[in-house]
């Protein structure tokens, strides 16, 4: 990506995807060239959050809601040190921010981190195009970057799939560090950063757990140093199928029978662990709107999701695998696409969504608390 800071109120602008379908708006943020996979998130709010989630590495953005940027920009809710995406894509920006936490724009902050965007066109039918479609690869072109339409498109189509990307080691921390308890400890955790978001070990710490970050690199060795009651297997961006050292560390947890849980990457490693695929959904499911229902209390959460790959693990069946049985404990009720996965004969659970949830909805918190509950059992 290259990119200049100039401003970029009048400066044009054209968003190019893989298929061959342009849309030509106004530069937006950062101006230059970007590339990445072409996606659309439905929330309405939660725009910073999604920005530095790292799960988002190599992704343009589209924002389904029309008007982007009112609450700007503050200080307290990223989710990670930087902005990860690689391109924006909103319809109306907001020409003056109005919150009482914002300390800029949201159009500075794509300046001042370099992320090239692209505002003024109709991101409704783009949604339509990428649900028709499927996420596919784009770049967007703004200023001196734009060139002719066909040799855009050249340079879209020279770009790697997300299938077959590596990416979780990209986004880690590369060094271990430690968020404390909030009040008095009750238990330790090992977390393995795979693109871990901020809130995160925040929701852990606020249960009394002490969580020691550790990058992904992390060995067997490196997690049981910190004598863990439990480990946790973070969110992260790429392809599923690449991540042969992450399922392998979670099988050396697995076979220690240490309480475990995943979310999101940690939940498609889970489902590599047990033996069951993964693949790439069409679209996927990326807001904070999406319902599912956990089938072991019937409830159904409306729950913040940021995913492109899924587990390909039978819904109406418990199945037998290395470390006993395990069935799909969560479903997206849109449409059935595996949402959560639970063992049966030892502690260890997974999810596809965000129960840490910032900025909302908070229905799916109480998987936190039921992660302290297996810590409680293994203790007793």
């Amino acid at each position: 990506m290259t990119t200049s800071t100039r401003g970029a109120a009048r400066v044009p602008a054209v968003l190019v995807l893989e298929d061959g379908r342009i849309f030509r708006g106004r530069a937006y943020g950062a101006v230059g060239e970007t590339f990445g996979e072409a996606v659309f998130s439905t929330g309405m709010t939660g725009y910073q959050e999604t920005l530095t989630d790292p799960s988002y590495d190599r992704q343009i953005v589209v924002a389904t809601a029309p008007q982007i940027g009112n609450t700007g920009w503050n200080d307290e809710d990223d989710e990670s040190s930087r902005i990860w995406v690689s391109g924006y894509v909103v319809r109306d920006p907001a020409r003056v921010p109005s919150n009482w936490r914002a300390k800029r724009s949201l159009d500075d902050e794509l300046v001042a981190q370099g992320v090239v965007g692209i505002s003024g066109i109709d991101t409704r039918a783009l949604t339509r195009h990428l649900r028709e479609r499927g996420s596919m690869r784009a770049g967007v072109f703004s200023g001196e970057a734009i060139a002719p339409e066909a040799e855009l498109l050249e340079r879209v189509q020279a770009q790697p799939r997300m299938k077959g990307l590596s990416l979780y080691e990209e986004v880690a921390a590369k060094e271990a560090y430690v968020v404390p308890a909030i009040g008095e400890k009750r238990f330790t955790v090992a977390a393995i950063d795979l693109g871990i978001k901020g809130m995160t070990p925040h929701r852990m710490a606020e249960r009394g757990i002490e969580v020691h970050v550790l990058p992904a690199t992390a060995t067997a060795d490196d997690i049981y140093a910190v004598a863990p009651d439990g480990v946790f297997f973070s969110n992260g961006p790429g392809d599923p199928a690449t991540a042969d050292g992450p399922v392998a560390l979670m099988t050396a947890v697995l076979e220690r029978r240490t309480p475990l849980f995943g979310i999101c990457f940690g939940n498609q490693i889970l489902g590599r662990a047990l033996g069951f695929g993964t693949y790439k959904l069409k679209y996927g499911h990326r807001g904070i709107n999406q319902p599912v229902q956990d089938r072991t209390t019937g409830k159904v959460e409306v729950t913040a999701h940021n995913h492109g790959f899924a587990v390909d693990a039978p819904l109406d069946q418990v199945s037998e695998t290395t470390f006993g049985r395990a069935e799909v404990s969560h479903v997206c009720l849109n449409d059935n696409v595996v949402e959560g996965l639970q063992l049966l004969d030892q502690p260890a659970f997974s999810v596809q969504y965000h129960p840490e949830a910032a900025a909302g909805p908070h229905d799916a918190a109480y998987l936190f608390d039921r992660f302290v509950s297996l810590m409680e059992g293994q203790r007793a």
